[in-house]
């Protein structure tokens, strides 16, 4: 296993992140999840975050993360969710048309740590803790 590093620390800061489709409506198929998942990859880059695996379901996402210490996740979040909701509307009119004007993702989400595991580990206890 590699450790990542910055200049006075070395760390390993995986991350499972749950987000969900506003009402649970089922808008994802595989373009729009490549579209979101480019756009993850995209902003991430700037904030110190590399993506591990990404999932989808029809109205969620999972997607496993590695993040830096110092890296403010629920900014990173928030932004993300932010920049997807406007340019997915504004990019696919099937989802445009069933959310009209109600913001894509769910306000709330669901963040982990990990070590590392696998996401249909972490799939797993969540079904058991549930």
């Amino acid at each position: 296993m590699k450790l990542d590093s910055n200049n006075h620390s070395v760390f390993l800061m995986y991350y499972q992140l749950v987000l969900v489709v506003k009402y649970r409506r089922e808008v994802f198929d595989d373009e729009v999840s490549d579209y979101a998942k480019d756009m993850f990859v995209k902003l991430g880059e700037k904030y110190n975050i590399s993506l591990v695996e990404w999932n989808y379901d029809k109205d969620h996402v999972h997607i496993l993360f590695k993040a830096h210490p110092n890296t403010a996740l629920s900014k990173f979040i928030n932004a993300y969710k932010s920049a997807s909701s406007r340019l997915i509307k504004r990019d696919f009119p099937t989802v445009r048309k069933k959310l009209w004007k109600e913001m894509f993702w769910s306000r709330s989400f669901c963040l982990l740590t990990t070590g590392g595991s696998p996401i249909n580990v972490v799939k797993n206890i969540l079904k058991i803790k549930a």
